[in-house]
């Protein structure tokens, strides 16, 4: 693994509830100290038709644990012959963190999670920390060098209740108030929403609309 890979840290990603599903948001800037090593980095990945997560930390980590919860869910569905509930994977992968932070390593595999999804209990999302302590959220999360802007924008706009237009605006402003003061934060935005339709990428052009 080269050293930049290894080094990627500084993020900024949030979670919110809406009333009809749930808005996951992160930058697209990979820092390597004070070197960007990468504008197009992917900090969301969608898990199955329902689940997704974004991600903060040591790149190599996150991306292998991104592989191994995908995998294991998929072998959990063969051998039970149905689909995991989102309780059950947000579990599964808080144990994987948390045995992942307490291995023998010269470079500590530090990796924060925020986890979305809907099953047939309706519509949930997660807080997984670096640690492997997992919290579930009621309203919003975020994570990352610059949660502590996107938090101040969080708690003075966000009501409970709104609709999933509301919350994709709500999150670019967000990402939007850490891109202006954390310099780890930057080179754009991606959005994805969760909704009774599954997990869907909020196309560019809506975002650019939504931030003018």
């Amino acid at each position: 693994m080269e050293n930049e890979n290894i080094m990627k840290t500084g993020t900024t990603t949030v979670g919110i509830m809406c009333k009809e599903g749930i808005v996951l948001a992160a930058d697209k800037r990979a820092t390597a100290g004070t070197l960007i090593s990468d504008k197009k980095a992917q900090k969301i990945y969608q898990i199955n038709d329902n689940m997704a997560l974004t991600t903060a930390g040591v790149v190599s980590d996150v991306q292998l644990l991104v592989k191994l919860i995908k995998a294991e869910l998929n072998l959990k569905e063969i051998r039970t012959e149905r689909k995991a509930n989102v309780k059950e994977s947000v579990n599964l992968l808080a144990g994987l963190v948390y045995s992942n932070i307490r291995k023998m390593s010269m470079i500590p595999g530090i990796s924060h999670f925020l986890f979305a999804g809907k099953d047939y209990a309706g519509f949930h999302l997660y807080d997984i920390y670096a640690d492997g302590s997992l919290t579930k959220n009621d309203s919003y999360v975020s994570s990352g060098s610059g949660s502590v802007m996107a938090y101040g924008v969080l708690e003075t706009l966000y009501k409970e209740g709104i609709n999933i237009d509301e919350g994709i605006k709500l999150a670019l402003k967000c990402i939007n108030a850490a891109l202006q003061r954390d310099s780890a934060t930057g080179n754009g935005i991606d959005v994805v929403t969760i909704t009774k339709d599954g997990v869907k990428k909020v196309l560019e052009k809506e975002i650019k609309i939504n931030l003018q």
